[in-house]
């Protein structure tokens, strides 16, 4: 018995019979399920057990994957191996040097402690160089005019030093160093530092280093440290 058409389920004679795709087909009738063009064993592509031209094959899309609930508890535990992961490297490379580190919760911390550490031992340095002993004073880098000003040290560390006794001005030793006067404002940021205003003068300077000065503003008496960029020499 003849079988029938994949297309026209009309019965197939041998001598017109096309075996493909797991049905018969009349030569004429094994064509693109799209443009109908005629195909040959040759030319077809077969996509679902259906003729297709080459410009016509269905492509094939990914879908998108629902958020179902084992979805979600496996991205989850992903993210969790993943933060354990990095925790674990973090621990393995700390103290050997990082080209780019993110700034984590426990490098905040770290970082935090550092600069607690480098002030204690500033204010130690130049507690010891009031005194007349022989430690290199080093002071962190000088800020430009109109750059922000830290907080005291003294507000994180509790560090309270003894203020000074305001002398008038009349009452103030005569000037025995060199002479500079203010060309900006400047309030203290520090219990060592001294205010002053445009304009002052200060007197008795000693240069510390390229960014630092100790010297006593004549207005007001106050002696203490000041940026050398601030002032110029009279």
């Amino acid at each position: 018995m003849n079988p029938s058409c994949g297309r026209c389920n009309l019965v197939v004679y041998p001598t017109e019979k096309v075996n493909c795709l797991d049905k018969y087909w009349h030569k004429g009738c094994f064509s693109c399920e799209v443009c109908k063009m005629t195909l040959n064993m040759k030319n077809y592509k077969g996509f679902e057990k259906r003729p297709y031209c080459n410009a016509h094959y269905p492509k094939t899309n990914f879908t998108c994957v629902a958020d179902t609930p084992e979805n979600l508890r496996l991205k989850q535990q992903s993210q969790m191996q993943s933060q354990v992961r990095y925790r674990e490297d973090f621990e393995k490379n700390k103290g050997k040097g990082f080209s780019v580190v993110t700034d984590t919760p426990e490098l905040q911390r770290i970082k935090k402690s550092q600069n607690q550490i480098s002030n204690i031992k500033y204010h130690e340095d130049f507690e010891k160089r009031k005194m007349g002993g022989e430690v290199p004073f080093q002071k962190p880098s000088n800020p430009g005019p109109g750059a922000f000003q830290p907080p005291a040290a003294s507000q994180n560390f509790h560090y309270e030093p003894v203020p000074e006794p305001v002398q008038p001005a009349a009452a103030a030793p005569p000037s025995s160093g060199k002479r500079y006067r203010a060309v900006y404002d400047y309030a203290a940021a520090d219990e060592d530092e001294v205010s002053f205003v445009d304009g002052d003068v200060i007197i008795d300077v000693q240069q510390i280093d390229e960014g630092w000065m100790y010297g006593r503003v004549e207005r007001t008496g106050q002696q203490g440290m000041l940026p050398a960029n601030y002032v110029e020499a009279v």
